[in-house]
């Protein structure tokens, strides 16, 4: 990720194929209102920040994306809604993830470890956002994303582009055996590529896994052949990303997606 200029360092533009009419973007956490700990773009509500600062720095995130928003309540589950112009701005029922076909409107998602994960239809007709934590996208999260916007713009998978956004990196998302096998990996010989061995201090096991290597190997399993990856780790670059791993009490990002 290269450094930004100071009047957009609050946004990062998705490396991945242009697609006439798809716009994306993601937040970093600088170039907002909020004070420490949720300095200074954070865009929760809910994290303990004061509302007027999160609804300062949301006015400055709609000055820069020309799409209305659409607020989920996320629960790390894998529940997608079809955003319509009917859709209220904030959703009652929980989604993690949210398409569209419709023009001007943005699917969101937040994040601070948590990996957020944007489709577009090869065609530039139809989008789609999902929160990807561990729990999410062992429940499907990706693959329940997918399947909505293909059955609902009628495309084939292999007709679908994906970016990986910022999370966790393999450096540093240490977890324990339930993680492994909630994907189905046994902790006694688990995939290298996904999960690494560390043993910690007292001798308890402990595995360092690769979030979106996880991610990848599913989306590459449904049938998506295009997937891009950001590859910065959210915890390692404490300038730039909010990280409840490394700071607990502290700010929220955001991925969106729209038609222009």
């Amino acid at each position: 990720m290269s450094p930004q200029a100071p009047e957009a360092a609050a946004f990062l533009q998705p490396q991945w194929p242009a697609l006439p009419g798809v716009q994306a973007l993601m937040t970093l956490r600088g170039g907002g209102v909020s004070a420490a700990p949720f300095d200074s773009f954070n865009l929760s509500l809910g994290v303990g920040d004061d509302p007027a600062a999160v609804q300062a720095n949301r006015a400055r995130l709609r000055a820069r994306m020309p799409a209305r928003p659409t607020w989920l309540r996320q629960v790390h589950g894998r529940d997608v809604l079809q955003i319509r112009h009917a859709t209220p701005e904030h959703p009652p029922e929980p989604f993690d993830a949210a398409w569209t076909r419709e023009a001007g409107l943005a699917c969101m998602v937040g994040a601070a470890d948590c990996m957020p994960v944007l489709f577009a239809t090869v065609d530039g007709r139809a989008v789609g956002a999902a929160h990807a934590g561990w729990r999410g996208l062992a429940a499907g999260v990706v693959e329940a994303t997918l399947q909505a916007l293909c059955e609902g713009q009628g495309v084939p998978p292999a007709d679908v582009q994906v970016w990986l956004g910022p999370c966790i990196g393999p450096r540093q998302f240490e977890v324990g055996a339930d993680v492994l096998q909630a994907f189905g990996q046994a902790p006694e010989s688990p995939d290298p590529q996904l999960f690494v061995p560390r043993a910690r201090p007292d001798g308890s096991p402990r595995w360092l896994a690769h979030l979106p290597a996880l991610a990848q190997l599913r989306l590459q399993a449904a049938g998506v052949r295009c997937i891009s990856t950001d590859g910065a780790c959210t915890v390692e670059d404490p300038s730039s990303f909010f990280s409840f791993r490394r700071d607990g009490r502290t700010g929220r990002m955001l991925a969106a997606i729209w038609l222009g």
